[in-house]
Parts: structure tokens; sequence; C-alpha cells
């Protein structure tokens, strides 16, 4: 819990106000709650934060993602796409889950995904084969095309 301090303007508060509110997006959708507030030390704005979901499943979220905070929660402009969650097609036939996401790695931004359709066999799509995002990442094909990808 953060302090207001004498002579400190009445809009500005501290990351630790922060820590702890629930994260959803204009669905509804909970993703978690944050865990760490990410600021670049150079400019002392906020890059990003830490979001927890649960047991080992904390995941970063770069500044682009955020709308607002709001008392009670940080809302979020879009939807993530995460590790673990369920795959479907465009039709929402399950295809698999994703195993690894691809970040260009001076942008942070999604290059790909690795999506795992079995124990042994994994598939990695550009991000152009993602057709929505939300509670499961649905993708721009029927189950049928994407068993015929190499």
């Amino acid at each position: 819990m953060s302090v207001k301090l004498e002579g400190m303007p009445s809009n500005i508060t501290t990351a630790d106000d922060f820590t702890g509110k629930r994260v959803i997006d204009r669905e509804g959708i909970d993703y978690g709650k944050v865990k760490h507030i990410h600021i670049n030390p150079e400019t002392l704005i906020v890059s990003g934060v830490t979001i927890h979901q649960g047991f080992n499943k904390d995941y970063f979220l770069s500044d682009d993602y955020i709308d607002k905070f709001t008392d009670e929660t940080l809302l979020l402009s879009r939807p993530p796409v995460r590790t673990g969650i369920q795959v479907v097609d465009i039709d929402r036939h399950k295809i698999g889950k994703v195993k690894r996401i691809h970040r260009n790695p001076e942008t942070s931004e999604l290059e790909s995904i690795e999506i795992t359709d079995g124990l042994l066999h994994s598939k990695i799509l550009s991000k152009s084969e993602i057709w929505g995002v939300g509670e499961k990442i649905i993708l721009g094909m029927t189950k049928e095309d994407f068993k015929k990808l190499d």
C-alpha cells in the first residue's frame, strides 16, 4: 500500500497501487492479476506489465495492450496471445494449444505462434493466419487446411 506524500500532486500514483489489480479485456475476459509494472529506465515511461494467471503462468504484456487502469482493474485495448490457450479453426473445431510465441526481438511484435496438435507434433503459423483472439485463438482456416500445412 502506498501513501500520498505532502506536496505530491493528486493525479500521480505509485506503481504499488497497480499490483494485484484484475486484468480484463473489452469482452470481460479475465487474464489474471498485475504482478509487476515495467518502467523504461531511460524515459521513465511504463513499458509493460507482468500478468500472473496462476501457478507458474506469468507473462509479459507490452504497453500497447494497456488501455487504462481503473480503481480495481487494468483494462486491455486488445486481447493478448498467450501460451497454453486453445486454438480452434474458423468453424470452431479444436486444433491444439499454443506452445510458443515467437516475437521480433527488437520490437516484441508477434511474428508467429507454434501450435501443438498432439504430444509430438507442432506447427508454426504466422500472425497473418490468426483470425481472432479471445478466450481461444481462432485461425482463418479449416482443420483440414491446417493438417495440410508442412
